[in-house]
């Protein structure tokens, strides 16, 4: 299964929608520049990364201690591949907001996916833990993706339990868990990994693509070939059915 890091900008991405540029000598910078931060994450989600970034450079040259625009165009610059512009928007983010949970699991996952696992850990560690924080089984969860990586599996397993413990319905964990135990020799438990997965989040193809192997290991050839079909009619254009297709999946 390919792992994922959760990346945490809800605080942009739930904003009002806007379609217009402020308008009137009554707008102020910072008001301004939260408009331009808003139309920014959306041309960010719809994957226009040139008019994101335009966008975003307004925002943050209307208000520099708007941590959400710092943070957004860190993400914009580093899908577009300018690591370095990335690095000074995410760590500009953090001397600003030192505390804010959102802003060390964004900067954590930043560190990962640059391959500073180590270091990333501490930053999700410090998010997960800090007081009042509403969502600590994500911390946790990128703790555990992020130790896939090194690849530590004991670790892993350790941050992705504490995801559980906060919230036992997490699906991203459950997923992680049950694809980590099948790793780990254990398909039974990555059955009932599954199964806890199913009653909370619906099926994708990673967890189709999971479910096939899991039971083709516990020798269900009626189950396995049940989930390889709803891989095939759902998702037939996924990399998982195409790996399903190659003669992984019979």
């Amino acid at each position: 299964m390919k792992t994922r890091l959760i990346i945490l900008l809800a605080a942009v991405f739930a904003t009002a929608c806007v379609s217009t540029e402020p308008k009137g000598p009554e707008t102020s910078p910072e008001d301004a520049a939260k408009v331009n931060l808003q139309l920014g994450a959306q041309y960010l989600q719809r994957g226009d990364l040139a008019l994101a970034r335009d966008k975003l450079k307004k925002a943050v040259a209307l208000d520099p201690e708007l941590i959400g625009a710092q943070l957004t165009l860190g993400l914009v610059y580093e899908r577009a591949g300018e690591s370095d512009k990335a690095y000074t928007h995410y760590r500009q983010a953090v001397k600003l907001a030192p505390d804010d949970p959102n802003v060390l699991n964004s900067y954590g996952g930043y560190l990962c996916r640059r391959d500073e696992r180590e270091e990333g850990l501490k930053y999700f560690e410090k998010a997960a833990t800090t007081p009042f924080y509403r969502n600590p089984q994500t911390a946790w969860t990128n703790a555990g993706v992020c130790a896939r990586g090194i690849p530590d599996p004991e670790r892993a397993e350790a941050f992705f339990r504490l995801a559980l413990a906060q919230d036992p319905r997490y699906p991203e964990a459950l997923l992680q868990m049950a694809d980590l135990s099948l790793g780990n020799g254990n398909a039974l438990a990555s059955r009932a990994f599954l199964q806890r997965y199913e009653a909370v989040a619906p099926w994708g193809p990673d967890s189709l693509w999971l479910a096939v192997r899991v039971e083709q290991t516990l020798g269900d050839r009626g189950a396995a070939g049940d989930y390889a079909r709803r891989l095939r009619s759902e998702y037939p254009d996924s990399r998982e059915a195409r790996l399903l297709e190659s003669g992984g999946g019979r």
